[in-house]
């Protein structure tokens, strides 16, 4: 990876960035995760050190009880390490109070799961427009913005319809253009494709190759190798540790089988 990003207080450096330089968003430093105590107790994650740079299109594969999830929950912001340090975009964010992290977690972050999670009594257009009212945007701005997101995902024409009135595909869809809506730095996404036919999900995946492709940082959870090799770096985990951590797409045959 390239030069590391500043710390939550930015100390000068005397190096010249190379015009290849990107900034990093994502740093984990010596993470752990313990579940329990004594006779009970289970590491999750152990001593987890990673970064990720702005603009990446990442996947973090594993077996069922790697961590993978342990470790997205972290990096979304929604659990804690029990020791270690995470940075998301410069900002160490791993003992801040709730308040803080749920305002991290809208503005910075946006989540699309398997389940898509829509409200059933709002239209496309109106769950779109949700996280910007916590965001506290201007009401003829979220408009604009909810529009131009679901635009972007294809679904320009259905804004109005209700998620009872939309495919599967469709409504993750709806969730994709939730996720982007209040431009977040990173796009988080959970097993997205679980609950999608093969010809939705390869839909769904051109979506979040495009949103790579216009500078978004995208990060896949899934223990889909079809949907692995869509990304551009793969993150290996096993047994709450990172064993690969800069896989290709074409070297996943090597772990996989």
């Amino acid at each position: 990876m390239t030069a590391e990003s500043p710390s939550l207080t930015p100390q000068p450096s005397s190096k010249i960035p190379s015009s290849d330089y990107h900034p990093i968003i994502i740093r984990l430093e010596t993470i752990t995760k313990i579940y329990g105590s004594d006779n009970t107790k289970v590491k999750a994650l152990d001593e987890i050190d990673l970064t990720i740079e702005k603009g990446e299109y990442c996947t973090i594969m594993g077996a069922s009880g790697s961590g993978k999830s342990t470790l997205m929950n972290i990096i979304g912001c929604l659990d804690r390490p029990s020791s270690g340090r995470y940075y998301l975009d410069s900002v160490d964010v791993s003992g801040l109070p709730d308040a803080q992290l749920a305002a991290i977690r809208n503005r910075k972050i946006g989540f699309v799961f398997q389940q898509f999670h829509l409200l059933p009594q709002m239209t496309a257009l109106e769950n779109v427009i949700l996280p910007m009212i916590y965001a506290e945007v201007s009401p003829t701005e979220r408009r604009d913005r909810a529009l131009e997101a679901l635009e972007r995902v294809g679904l320009g024409n259905r804004v109005n319809n209700k998620p009872n009135q939309l495919s599967g595909g469709q409504q993750q869809r709806v969730a994709i253009a939730r996720a982007i809506v209040n431009q977040p730095v990173l796009l988080l996404a959970d097993e997205p494709t679980g609950a999608l036919d093969s010809q939705t999900t390869e839909e769904v995946l051109e979506i979040f190759e495009s949103l790579y492709q216009a500078g978004i940082t995208v990060v896949v959870i899934t223990h889909e190798a079809e949907v692995a090799r869509h990304s551009r770096r793969v993150i290996w985990f096993k047994d709450g540790q990172v064993v690969h951590s800069n896989l290709s797409p074409h070297e996943l045959h090597s772990v996989v089988n």
